[in-house]
């Protein structure tokens, strides 16, 4: 079992503002293991996605409410991040994962944000319970890592 080296925990309110602060945030948490640019900004783009979706999809892009981002490191280089709203939930993960599906066409999303994740993470999950809110859980190996 690989040993936790650094966790880190932070909560900021569900403005679009923030998404640039989370994607500061976990660069700088990353840093100490050396990732490469590449890493770093796979990284980078899986959190704003699912910060983005956190933001438009669980509070339905009003701002009342709380995203929770959490990251733990680990000897060898992995990363978990965790992303975490008390929004709307999502009634049907599945359908909600396939590409080019999106809950909000009216505000003209491409439906690409768990395809998106999934394309930079080595691994990604998502939990949700209608009225209740959802979590988003992303690994990464960094091969960059000393």
């Amino acid at each position: 079992m690989e040993k936790k080296i650094n966790e880190m925990r932070i909560d900021f309110l569900a403005v679009e503002e923030n998404t640039a602060f989370a994607r500061a945030a976990v660069s700088a948490f990353l840093l100490p293991l050396n990732p490469s640019l590449e890493e770093l900004e796979d990284v980078r783009t899986a959190v704003s996605e699912a910060v983005t979706n956190a933001m438009l999809h669980g509070y339905e892009g009003k701002g009342r409410g709380m995203v929770r981002l959490s990251a733990a490191l680990y000897e060898g280089g992995r990363v978990e991040m965790e992303i975490v709203d008390c929004g709307v939930g999502i009634e049907d993960v599945e359908k909600a994962r396939e590409p080019l599906y999106t809950s909000r066409p009216d505000m003209e999303r491409s439906g690409m944000g768990f395809t998106v994740m999934e394309t930079f993470m080595d691994a990604l999950s998502v939990r949700s319970r209608p009225g209740f809110g959802t979590t988003v859980h992303m690994e990464k190996r960094l091969t960059g890592a000393s």
